[in-house]
């Protein structure tokens, strides 16, 4: 069994092929697939891809590079699809500072709001950061995030911050940079317990090797489950297992 924790199924680049991208996921051994929002548009396509496909739940947010959305009234769509029945966390949320497509001082509001949006609501929340780590560890830590717990997903900060992050109850996912990125997410995935630790595609963006160069897809999160399983030295099977039981935890979610 693997959970695929993090995936854009509504994008399109599966618009042509989304039930046999499913179903190759669900002969594969992935059982269950997170999909995430980056606005409010995406986030109702998350909500309605998981009633359509058992394997699918899904995640509710705006994304930093669409932060100027998140008006009263956006926050107020944004619970409503919280409540829905297969909606398991608020994301994708947070900063980034590589792309700066929105002003920072709306990804800061933005990323402050759907925190507390979160933890009104008592839901994990699932966080981008790119080139913004210390910013996001300072707002998390304001806003007392632990207080709704969650994901650093596709984690690119380095060893000391993903032991803050532990500390602050949080789960690290990695993705398919792991299998073709540098020594810090290998040193990372080898030193921190497995007990917190996902794994993800982000498709169909960062597809792992052996497929890197194509679009990524659900099936594809077993290439970096494998390459956990190499860095550490233990089993694909002993990974597959663990990441999860770590994203059941983390979502609410029972055994499929």
């Amino acid at each position: 069994m693997l959970i695929d924790s993090h995936a854009h199924l509504n994008f399109s680049q599966f618009k042509n092929d989304r039930d046999q991208v499913i179903r190759h996921a669900l002969s594969a051994g992935v059982t269950t697939i997170i999909n995430v929002g980056t606005d409010l548009a995406s986030s109702e396509d998350s909500v309605a891809l998981a009633h359509r496909y058992p394997s699918v739940y899904a995640a509710v947010g705006i994304h930093p590079h669409d932060a100027s959305q998140l008006s009263p009234k956006a926050l107020d769509r944004l619970a409503a699809l919280a409540r829905a029945d297969k909606t398991v966390a608020i994301g994708e949320i947070g900063l980034d500072f590589y792309r700066d497509l929105s002003p920072r001082d709306q990804q800061r509001e933005a990323f402050r709001q759907q925190i507390r949006l979160a933890i009104d609501l008592h839901m994990p929340v699932v966080v981008h950061d790119r080139d913004a780590h210390a910013e996001v560890l300072e707002i998390l830590k304001e806003e007392q995030a632990h207080r709704a717990g969650g994901v650093l997903h596709c984690f690119s900060g380095d060893i000391h911050m993903a032991r803050q992050v532990l500390d602050m109850g949080f789960f690290i996912s990695f993705a398919g940079p792991i299998t073709y990125g540098g020594e810090k997410k290998k040193t990372i995935a080898r030193q921190i317990p497995l007990e917190n630790m996902l794994v993800e595609t982000d498709c169909p963006f960062l597809t792992p090797v052996p497929h890197r160069g194509k679009r990524n897809e659900p099936s594809y999160v077993r290439y970096v489950a494998e390459k956990i399983a190499e860095l550490r030295g233990c089993s694909f099977e002993e990974v597959a297992e663990a990441t999860s039981l770590n994203a059941m935890r983390v979502f609410g979610m029972k055994l499929p």
